[in-house]
Formats: C-alpha cells, sequence, structure tokens
C-alpha cells in the first residue's frame, strides 16, 4: 500500500467532510476534518495535504491561500467544489492548488490525485514559498516602481519606459534604482524573476507580449554580458 497521507479536509457543510473523509480512509489514509480555516489555523497542520473546498462567498481562493502562508502552512493544495468551472480552476491553479476535484469525490480520481501531488509536494512547498515572499517584495513597491519593473520584464530599456510612461530617463533610473532596492536585486534579472515568482497581474498595459520566461533568459544573458536575445533586437530604443 502507498504511504499513509493525513488529509486535512476544510469543508463548512458537514455531511460533505464527512463523505470525503470516508473517501481517504477507504484508500487508506487518514483525514482530520474542519468547519472552515480558522480552525484549521488555530492547529496548524505539518504534514499532509489540504482539501479546501472553494466557495463562492466569503475570502477568495488567493485571500485563503494567503491565510495559510503567512500562517507557515505549506502544504500542498488541492480544491474541491461541486461544479468544475473553468475559470474558477484556472484560478486555484494559478494562486497555488496543485489540483481541482469535484465533489462528491471519485476514489480513483482522488487516489490519483495525491499519487501527483505527493511527488511534486517538496517542489511546490518550495514554489509558494519563494511565491509568497515575492509578493510581499513587490507589495512594497510604489505604483510607479511597479510600473518600471513590469515594462523591465517586457525587456523594455531606460528609454522606451520613459516614453510608455512619458517620463524623463533620469527619472526612470530613479525609480528603477529605488525598485531594485526594496526589492534586494543586484542585478535586473533578479527583480524580474520576483515579478515572475509573484505571478501578479499587470497595472500597466502591453500590446505585444511575448514569454517573459525567454526575457528572462535573455536578461540573464545581459546580466553575464552576453548577446540579447533576438527576438528583442528589433525593437526601437
Amino acid at each position: 500500500m502507498e504511504t499513509r497521507i493525513t488529509l486535512h479536509i476544510v469543508d463548512g457543510d458537514m455531511r460533505s467532510r464527512a463523505e470525503q473523509a470516508r473517501t481517504a480512509f477507504a484508500l487508506g489514509h487518514h483525514a482530520e476534518v474542519y468547519d472552515d480555516l480558522d480552525e484549521l489555523l488555530a492547529r496548524p497542520p505539518q504534514r499532509g495535504v489540504l482539501l479546501l473546498r472553494q466557495r463562492s462567498v466569503d475570502e477568495t481562493l488567493a485571500d485563503l491561500l494567503d491565510r495559510l502562508g503567512d500562517s507557515g502552512i505549506w502544504l500542498p493544495v488541492i480544491v474541491c467544489a461541486s461544479e468544475l468551472l473553468l475559470e474558477r480552476v484556472v484560478s486555484a491553479l494559478k494562486h497555488g492548488a496543485l489540483d481541482y476535484l469535484q465533489l462528491p469525490l471519485e476514489a480513483n480520481r482522488l487516489a490519483q490525485s495525491l499519487t501527483t501531488v505527493m511527488r511534486e509536494a517538496r517542489a511546490h512547498s518550495a514554489a509558494r514559498q519563494r511565491l509568497t515572499y515575492a509578493r510581499e517584495k513587490i507589495a512594497t513597491l510604489s505604483r510607479r516602481e511597479r510600473e518600471v519593473l513590469e515594462w523591465l520584464a517586457e525587456g523594455s530599456s531606460n528609454k522606451q519606459i520613459a516614453r510608455e510612461l512619458e517620463i524623463s530617463p533620469r527619472t526612470v533610473e530613479i525609480h528603477r534604482s529605488n525598485m531594485m532596492t526594496k526589492l534586494g536585486a543586484n542585478h535586473a534579472a533578479e527583480a524580474v524573476r520576483l515579478w515572475l515568482e509573484a505571478r501578479l497581474d499587470h497595472v500597466i498595459s502591453v500590446p505585444d507580449l511575448v514569454e517573459q520566461e525567454t526575457w528572462l533568459d535573455a536578461l540573464g544573458e545581459r546580466d553575464r554580458g552576453e548577446t540579447t536575445h533576438p527576438a528583442r533586437r528589433s525593437r526601437p530604443v
């Protein structure tokens, strides 16, 4: 039998969480049940998997995951809901959930999910910690400093950023310097990496987005004195 896992089931519906617990026990795992996140946070678990039922009221899923991070809980999260709405599934995965299951739980589907989740748990925990750290850092930026960071992540030079924001290149340099200091970044690639790890929505409007990961590679090359990514050479400076 696979390793016995403790499933921490957070669901305000008593019947639903009881059914989820029975499914967990039937698979040979252990289950702890909670009426809401406050009850779980009162005794923060240190191991296992969190099964969180998503509701359309109260806190958003992003806020719930932020609360877990603030409490130092980095357990892998599986979100459950009675309906699989594409928008919610995408949002849940974007904000750090590892899977999204439909209620009532189907035993084989839960077993498959747990196998995948436990395989990815360590890397995912580290990624969630980086996400929380990056968001905390970026939250210290002024709006203008964040705009400079986002344009930097798009591969824009100081002159380009100045034109987009309608300020002088010297002012861009000042905002960029302040932004780098607040982020604790020594190089542009470090600042952009924090932006990517934070997975935040843009405050700027960019008409022709390219893959940011590709540009991150280009920034790394530039910091090492190598040639800038060819996709950016044709952009005016």
